[in-house]
């Protein structure tokens, strides 16, 4: 059976084209320094959002119109599968990811589970053998059910720590079976609401010791592929551990966990971190620690995680501009973690909503490429700081120097001279940038 038949591939068109379904910006065969666009973007579909997301709030109920909304069980699960490859292969997208109950519904039991996820990712795996697509990542929900309420691996009740880990083992395998290139940990529930019932140590030692049992796990079984932990601030608990990814690069360097995880990095979240997007992304990247990328944005007049397709060129811009720094993504990708509207309900929104991702961040790729040649950046913050290239700021960034030298210096100086940072006009550098992407240079 086929869901979209009236759509065509997409294919790109280039920035005249009216074609509402094709690539105004994004050539997946255009190479940048010598790599593909395709390549480099590595752009991947969220299965949550675009095949089981109902557009339901805490408001109203399901709007969302889908052909296959009439099914339910297994055969909902495998029809959801036939109209993702069919997706995948019209939107000529690399790669896609899932939560473990994305793509099959849990049972009554674990063993249940386990049996209906079995019977899926034997679906999956004959696709995936004719399938340009693969699997960017998958990871265990362990937020939605009531067992989840105080926690997975931070919660209080050890039998759920267990059955968390059961999850995990299960996704770890399935990760294998299917070739995914990550494994990604969201905590969605390891927080709390208070301290006046939280054992705060006991919590982050469970998880510690719950991240080094799966990469135990990983190692047994043979699974290659990079964990990742996707920072989140707070939704649903008020408080969660892995807040920013500052908070969550202290938590592994305690553990003696970074040399085994990566993260992945969410627009969204890092708004509601008090963030923006570059920001965390540069605190990953300076580390070593900048993994994969979920592309989204969330909306400044509302407070909470609202997922939206990324249009907005500026952080796209700013993103692949840290991203090409970083030396690309490895292993990672852009995934649109990204829904649709809630007014925007019928199927031929899917395809816009990612055509209007896709472009956003050739787009940004583009231009933060072409701030990257021009040394536009680089060679205002060089000149900014160069007074630690010579003299006492020589000495004090190579460890030559110390306090009694330095009250000596200053107390030979006269008045100090700083310079303008300039703000404003490179403000106005990057809106030039963005607004003359189509011309050969820059003057």
């Amino acid at each position: 059976m086929t869901y979209f038949d009236h759509i065509n591939q997409i294919k790109y068109e280039g920035p005249n084209s009216k074609n509402p379904f094709s690539f105004k910006y994004y050539n997946p065969k255009e190479k940048i320094n010598g790599k593909k666009m395709e390549e480099i973007l590595r752009f991947s579909v969220s299965y949550w959002h675009t095949f089981t997301g109902d557009g339901s709030d805490q408001f109203g109920s399901s709007v969302m119109q889908r052909p296959w909304n009439h099914l339910k069980g297994l055969d909902l699960a495998k029809a959801r599968v036939e109209a993702s490859f069919e997706f995948f292969e019209k939107l000529n997208i690399p790669y896609f990811c899932f939560h473990d109950f994305d793509i099959a519904p849990e049972g009554d039991t674990l063993a249940e589970t386990h049996k209906n996820l079995d019977k899926i990712v034997v679906m999956i795996m004959e696709y995936l053998k004719t399938s340009k697509t693969k699997l960017l990542w998958n990871t265990a929900n362990m937020f939605t059910h009531q067992r989840w309420v105080h926690g997975a691996a931070t919660s209080p009740n050890a039998d759920v720590f267990a059955y968390a880990a059961a999850k995990v083992k299960k996704g770890l395998e399935i990760g294998k079976e299917l070739g995914a290139e990550n494994f990604v940990f969201w905590g969605g529930r390891e927080g709390y609401e208070t301290l006046l019932n939280t054992d705060m140590k006991l919590e982050l030692d469970n998880l510690a010791r719950f991240f080094h049992m799966a990469l135990d796990y990983a190692k047994e079984i043979g699974f290659e592929g990079q964990f990742l932990i996707e920072p989140k601030p707070k939704e649903p608990t008020k408080h969660q551990y892995d807040f920013d990814v500052a908070s969550s690069l202290a938590f592994l360097q305690k553990y003696g966990l970074t040399d085994h995880f990566k993260f992945n990095i969410e627009a969204n979240h890092a708004t509601l971190a008090g963030h923006t997007f570059e920001h965390e992304l540069r605190t990953a990247r300076i580390n070593g620690m900048l993994g994969s990328v979920d592309a989204n944005q969330g909306d400044l007049l509302l407070g909470w995680d609202t997922d939206e397709f990324p249009t907005n060129l500026y952080s796209t811009t700013l993103a692949m501009y840290e991203i090409l720094l970083n030396g690309g993504l490895n292993s990672g990708g852009l995934n649109f973690d990204a829904k649709v509207r809630r007014g925007s309900f019928d199927i031929y929104d899917l395809f816009h909503a990612h055509i209007a991702g896709i472009d956003s961040f050739a787009i940004g790729l583009k231009v933060a490429n072409r701030l990257l040649e021009d040394s536009i950046f680089e060679d205002i913050i060089a000149d900014r700081y160069d007074s630690y290239t010579y003299g006492i700021g020589l000495d004090i960034v190579q460890g030559k120097t110390n306090f009694h030298q330095l009250e000596q210096y200053a107390l030979s100086i006269g008045e100090i001279q700083n310079s303008s940072g300039r703000q404003e006009r490179l403000k106005a550098l990057l809106n030039q940038y963005i607004l003359d992407i189509n011309t050969s240079k820059i003057v």
